[in-house]
């Protein structure tokens, strides 16, 4: 027995919550237990969920207590404040009281093992108000275990209640939750852990630095269990004291103000600090995967500073994070950081899988800075705009014309309904059937049908076999409707040689060919592997121009 008192409790299971008080972050489903105890609606079933160490199994106990609990007296009813000092309450807590069943569905996963656990179940309780059964991990039950348990579910004894605890409610069947009353268990945000810390570490007398408390809280990841075992582990690596440098070195950290100064030179494009940074971090047991992972934080940091400035104020910033903020949030476009955020997000996985880790993380870096330095897509749009360029000047990587010599199909693309509202040629008729919503008409105009011959008032057609009957009366009807008046069309019925979709097609592929020689594009392709045109749009220059046959190219590129 001495034996068992000497023996160290970890803080996890030391500051178990043992009242509903103590459940951190979980208000909504205190409140609503709290009702339905008071207003005697309880539920026959309950199910848990949330991400581990949140309180799920500590608050089925919780209930357990809440509803079996008699008080000092052995005569008070279920309360949200169970007293703790009663029978009841004392075996509950210690996990040996004889009506409340505990299975963990993680080892007992078959049907056989339901069967047994509501052998019982049309027996009343021995010593307590309810029958109560904590199903821990109840995921992990196999199809029948489930369907051994639905109708007793669904209508168990008065005396019985069910308290489902799970971190995969996405694999409990639907027959289950609807017969149940769901609660997900939030996850605890870094004040709520930082307030935690704080009341273990003044009970067990512990100083710690309040950097070293944050940087737990961060890694915990909003679970309550995992953020007191570092704890645990940082006390003892300290020898009794929490300080900023054990716990980075435990967590294998880098270094925060290093950290900010990496990001810096990344978005300046300034390799040799990038790579000297990095290295040295490496060096002193900061891990690849941290390294960026504290980028992308960062990445996040400056991107939300930008579009919302008042979370410069917030009391969990650095002064060291908020001046880099407040700096490149002004500097450094929305979708530069978008753009980084996804390099970085794919990095993570190439550095999974490849053999040396800090290689990985170099590489890249070194693409990100590169990346950095590429004007966007609304940078070269705007370079156009301002400075469109003439037969004489040099090509540059902003700059980028299309050559006269146009292919036909793509240049009347460009080409708008008339306003008065006549069709002069076969592109005003595509415009005004694309504007006007006819979208059949205009698929078979472009995929199932020959234009031998155009002019106002008047068209030559070879139809396919594919198009509608009606294709002719609805087409005249609508160059009617467009035009005021009645068009003769002549049709021929036969093999199409060449619709207008095989020659925009045509047109198209022959212009991507022509722009993937140009300078700007040739850097694109050769730094982002994979990419490739999506689009050709072309734009006429300014009529005032004296150039008035130069066309500017808009090119719109999908990453891959």
């Amino acid at each position: 027995m001495s034996e068992q008192e000497n023996q160290y409790v970890v803080l996890a299971r030391k500051y178990r919550p043992q009242v509903f008080e103590d459940l951190l972050g979980q208000d909504a489903l205190v409140q609503t237990l709290k009702n339905a105890i008071e207003n005697n609606r309880l539920h026959h079933a309950y199910i848990l969920t949330g991400i581990r160490g949140v309180g799920k199994t500590t608050t089925a106990r919780l209930i357990a207590r809440a509803l079996n609990c008699t008080g000092l007296d052995g005569k008070s009813g279920p309360t949200i404040h169970p007293c703790g000092q009663c029978e009841n309450c004392k075996a509950i807590a210690s996990g040996r009281h004889i009506d409340v069943l505990e299975l963990d569905a993680a080892s007992r996963t078959g049907v056989d093992d339901i069967r047994e656990l509501l052998a019982g179940v049309q027996y009343k309780p021995t010593n307590a108000r309810y029958k109560i059964y904590i199903i821990d991990e109840v995921h992990m039950l196999s199809k029948g275990a489930f369907n051994a348990l639905l109708k007793t579910l669904e209508e168990p004894p008065a005396h019985v209640k069910f308290i489902f605890a799970t971190t995969e409610i996405r694999k409990v069947p639907v027959t289950i939750l609807s017969r149940c009353q769901r609660f997900d268990l939030e996850r605890l945000s870094i004040d709520t852990l930082l307030e935690l810390f704080h009341k273990v570490l003044k009970a067990e007398g512990i100083e710690a630095d309040e950097e070293a408390l944050q940087v737990v809280a961060k890694a915990a990841d909003g679970s309550a269990r995992d953020g007191l075992s570092m704890l645990d582990q940082a006390i003892v690596l300290g020898s009794g004291k929490i300080r900023f440098e054990t716990v980075k070195e435990m967590i294998g950290l880098a270094d925060r103000t290093q950290m900010l100064a990496l990001f810096e030179s990344l978005v300046k494009g300034d390799l040799p600090k990038v790579l000297e940074n990095v290295n040295a971090q490496y060096q002193h047991g900061a891990n690849p995967q941290i390294i960026l992972k504290d980028l992308i934080e960062i990445v996040h940091m400056i991107a939300k500073s930008r579009i919302v400035p008042n979370t410069l104020k917030s009391a969990l910033m650095g002064e060291n994070e908020r001046i880099l903020s407040e700096k490149l949030s002004k500097e450094v476009p929305i979708a530069v950081l978008s753009k980084m955020w996804q390099m970085m997000i794919k990095g993570l996985s190439e550095i999974n899988n490849a053999p040396l880790q800090s290689q990985a993380l170099e590489m890249v870096l070194i693409r990100i800075a590169y990346s950095a330095q590429l004007p966007t897509p609304s940078e070269i749009l705007e370079e156009l705009k301002k400075k469109p360029l003439g037969h004489d000047e040099p090509q540059t990587l902003k700059k980028v014309i299309m050559p006269e010599n146009k292919p036909v199909a793509l240049q009347t693309q460009i080409s708008v309904a008339p306003n008065n509202g006549s069709i002069q040629t076969i592109q005003d008729l595509i415009s005004y059937l694309e504007k006007s919503k006819k979208l059949l008409l205009l698929y078979a105009l472009k995929n199932d049908v020959c234009v031998t011959h155009f002019q106002s008032g008047k068209m030559s057609l070879v139809l396919s076999e594919k198009v509608a009957s009606d294709f002719v009366s609805n087409l005249k009807q609508s160059l009617k409707e467009a035009t005021g008046g009645d068009w003769g069309i002549d049709v021929q019925y036969g093999q199409v040689s060449e619709t207008i979709a095989d020659r925009e097609k045509s047109a198209l592929e022959n212009d991507k060919r022509q722009i993937s020689e140009y300078p700007l594009v040739k850097a694109i392709l050769a730094e982002f592997k994979g990419a490739k045109f999506d689009t050709v749009i072309h734009a006429a220059q300014n009529e005032a121009s004296e150039n008035d046959d130069d066309l500017t190219t808009n090119l719109e590129e999908e990453y891959e």
